[in-house]
C-alpha cells in the first residue's frame, strides 16, 4: 500500500488509518532534525541587530548552558526564537507550540510568554506597554520568566560573545524531541526548576 483508498476523510477505513498512522510515526523522527535545518534559516529573518536571529538564539542557549542549566532550559531557549519567520506577531506562542509535548510546562510557559516580558526593556520607546508582563503576576512561573529574559534572552546581542555552535546542541534538540509526546512525567505541570546550578556551571566554565 502506497497511498489511502480514500478520497475524504470520512470514507477512510481501518486499513488507511493503520497505514497512515505508521507513516506518521515514522515521519516524527525526524522533527529535531527538521527544527536544526529551521534554526539555520533564523539568519534569513529579522535583521537590524548586531548579531543574527540564529546568532541570537546561540548566545540565550550558551548562556543557559554555561549557568548550568538543564536539558529543557537549554532547549527552550534555543528554540524560543524559531516563531519569527512564520509567526513575526506570535512567535513566543508558536516557539511554545512546538516545545510543549516535549519539555518541562514551567520552560514552556516562560518560552510562550516571554515577548511580554521582554517589553519591559523596550516597550516604552515604541509606544507600548512596558508592564504587560504583569497580567501574568499569579502564574508560578512569573519569576522564572523575569530571569530567563533577564539572564538569557536580553542579554543575548552581543556580536563579540562567544557562543557554541549550533551542532553543539543538536544532540540535544534530538533528545528532546525523541521523548514520548506529553508524558506526565515530563511536562511536570506545577514543577518549579531553577535555571542556574551552580555545581554545574563551574564544571562548564572549565
Amino acid at each position: 500500500m502506497e497511498q489511502v483508498k480514500f478520497k475524504q476523510m470520512k470514507d477512510g477505513d481501518k486499513e488507511d488509518y493503520i497505514f497512515l498512522d505508521n507513516l506518521e510515526r515514522e515521519y516524527t523522527k525526524g522533527t529535531a532534525d527538521r527544527i536544526l535545518t529551521a534554526m539555520v534559516n533564523l539568519d534569513k529573518s529579522l535583521t537590524g541587530y548586531q548579531v543574527t536571529r540564529l546568532g541570537h538564539s546561540l548566545q540565550s542557549a550558551t548562556r543557559a548552558w554555561y549557568d548550568g542549566a538543564d536539558e529543557d532550559w537549554i532547549v527552550g531557549a534555543l528554540l524560543h526564537d524559531i516563531g519569527d519567520i512564520f509567526a513575526p506577531h506570535n512567535h513566543d506562542e508558536y516557539a511554545a507550540a512546538v516545545l510543549k509535548p516535549f519539555v518541562r510546562e514551567q520552560v514552556c510557559w516562560c518560552v510562550q510568554t516571554h515577548g511580554d516580558f521582554q517589553l519591559v526593556y523596550f516597550a516604552e520607546h515604541v509606544g507600548a506597554n512596558p508592564n504587560k508582563r504583569d497580567v501574568h503576576v499569579s502564574s508560578p512561573y512569573f519569576d522564572d520568566c523575569v530571569e530567563f529574559c533577564e539572564l538569557w534572552d536580553q542579554a543575548s546581542f552581543d556580536p563579540d560573545y562567544k557562543n557554541k555552535p549550533l551542532e553543539f546542541f543538536a544532540d540535544m534538540v534530538r533528545d528532546v524531541f525523541a521523548r514520548p509526546a506529553y508524558d506526565e512525567n515530563i511536562i511536570q505541570k506545577g514543577v518549579r526548576k531553577p535555571l542556574n546550578n551552580a555545581v554545574l556551571s563551574e564544571i562548564r566554565a572549565e
